[in-house]
């Protein structure tokens, strides 16, 4: 197969290394995704008010309720495309992808039409307050319009992730993050369009993404034949993309209903409130921005040695790849929470809003370090193919763990301290995630990598 300035191989070279080569574009790349929610908060709540905050804040649990499957399905793609790069199956690779692209279309416009058509429901269901239901409404539907562009683009970031090329995305994310945010200039601070501009910067930006992503894959990866436009799929490789990728769908929809469920926990202490909690999650979200990456690298890492069968090095990054991940999400959170009083002042002059959202950091922010720890083992074991163990995992640290917690906290202390049950469910879902290394699975590759300890190590192939 071409190689590409942008693709790495996992499976040779210091780990730490590629992992942190591999996931500095990414952090890069979701500080700018962060952009795109910020960016509509910060110029809605200096140039329109808390409710319109409220309104942008309680928006991505709707949107999520549609993407989770599909997103999962797109992270199995990326694992049988590290995969088929590890172990060096281009006419396979080539299955996948077409196979991708025409799924893409079949997923995306039905759940298009169907979203904008259950918005009401869904946020009925969330409690959404009556002063911010209109805006709400307003402006998750002129998103969904949207949802083939962020489809289409999160499928072909998944393909490149598999390559091994993560950097590509970077570039993508700065072209639609500045259209993204002096769209939002012009719609909300100029024409006065309030959530709706924020809304249709917000799409904008998606199908520009979508579109410059389609042109890299096709000018940089003619090998892969990408088309434009759906081209049949094969029935045997989407059977295989459904095996791997619908309990991670699954995992998804989990975790989305557990986001709902918050946000209407959330909701139900008012629209200052709202907008405190999505203030603060503004912040969180900048200090966590290291999770999906190094999870994303993980899984990448993990489908190419597993394909390559390269059980030695694969078990030595399981291992320090987590602990990694987890002290630099640490030293972040610490970073953001010493300067988050004059960050959340940049959002909002609200001192109710000002006030929970100081409280939901101070609450949250502390051990956001446990659930990168957790996302990474997780995405350890989907990467060599122990899907369903995530699933486990996030079925109890949700629906045992963060739900009750925070029904309780609510019902039986103080409402304005629900998030504490998200916390609470990160040092479960770790305690839950390291029992992994006891798995059979696991245990497995221990016995293959003990094979291969007695053969001679060439380069510097198994370097931390």
């Amino acid at each position: 197969m071409k190689q590409t300035k942008t693709k790495l191989d996992m499976t040779r070279g210091s780990i730490m290394k590629l992992i942190v080569l591999f996931a500095i574009p990414m952090v890069i790349g979701n500080i700018l995704q962060q952009l795109y929610s910020t960016a509509d908060t910060f110029i809605i709540g200096n140039f329109c008010g808390p409710t319109s905050i409220a309104a942008v804040g309680t928006s991505s649990q709707p949107i999520e309720v549609f993407m989770c499957i599909f997103m999962g399905i797109g992270a199995g793609v990326s694992i049988l495309v590290s995969i088929c790069t590890g172990a060096g199956n281009s006419e396979r690779l080539n299955r996948i992808v077409k196979t991708a692209v025409s799924f893409t279309y079949l997923a995306a416009i039905p759940l298009m039409i169907l979203g904008i058509l259950l918005t009401p429901a869904i946020l009925s269901f969330m409690q959404v307050p009556e002063d911010t239901w209109d805006l709400a409404v307003l402006y998750i539907r002129i998103v969904f319009l949207g949802l083939l562009g962020n489809m289409g683009y999160n499928m072909n970031a998944g393909i490149l992730r598999g390559l091994g090329d993560s950097a590509s995305s970077l570039v993508f994310l700065v072209i639609s993050a500045i259209t993204n945010i002096l769209l939002d200039i012009l719609f909300v601070a100029v024409f006065r369009m309030d959530v709706a501009g924020a809304a249709l910067a917000t799409i904008i930006a998606m199908y520009l993404s979508w579109a410059v992503s389609i042109h890299y894959i096709r000018s940089r990866y003619p090998q892969l034949s990408f088309t434009i436009l759906p081209r049949g799929l094969d029935i045997s490789e989407l059977k295989e993309i459904l095996k791997t990728g619908l309990p991670l769908g699954l995992n998804n929809s989990l975790y989305t209903m557990g986001h709902i469920m918050m946000q209407s926990l959330i909701n139900s202490q008012g629209s200052a409130f709202m907008a405190g909690a999505s203030v603060g999650g503004k912040i969180m979200g900048i200090a966590s921005v290291a999770i999906t990456s190094f999870s994303a690298a993980m899984s990448t890492f993990a489908g190419q040695n597993y394909g390559a069968r390269n059980y030695k090095r694969l078990r030595r990054g399981g291992k320090i790849v987590p602990i990694y991940s987890g002290l630099i999400t640490a030293s972040l959170g610490a970073l953001m929470y010493l300067f988050s009083r004059p960050l959340v002042g940049l959002f909002t002059s609200d001192g109710e809003t000002i006030r929970y959202a100081l409280l939901c950091i101070s609450i949250q922010l502390p051990f956001q370090w446990c659930y990168c720890v957790l996302n990474t083992i997780l995405n350890l074991a989907n990467g060599i193919g122990g899907v369903k163990y995530s699933t486990v995992v996030n079925l109890l640290m949700l629906w045992a763990v963060r739900i009750p917690s925070a029904f309780l906290i609510a019902r039986f202390y103080d409402g304005h301290y629900v998030t504490f049950g998200v916390s609470i469910s990160f040092m479960a879902g770790m305690a839950a995630a390291l029992t992994f290394y006891h798995s059979r699975r696991w245990k497995e590759v221990i016995r293959l990598s003990r094979q291969q300890e007695s053969q001679p190590v060439t380069g510097s192939e198994n370097k931390a």
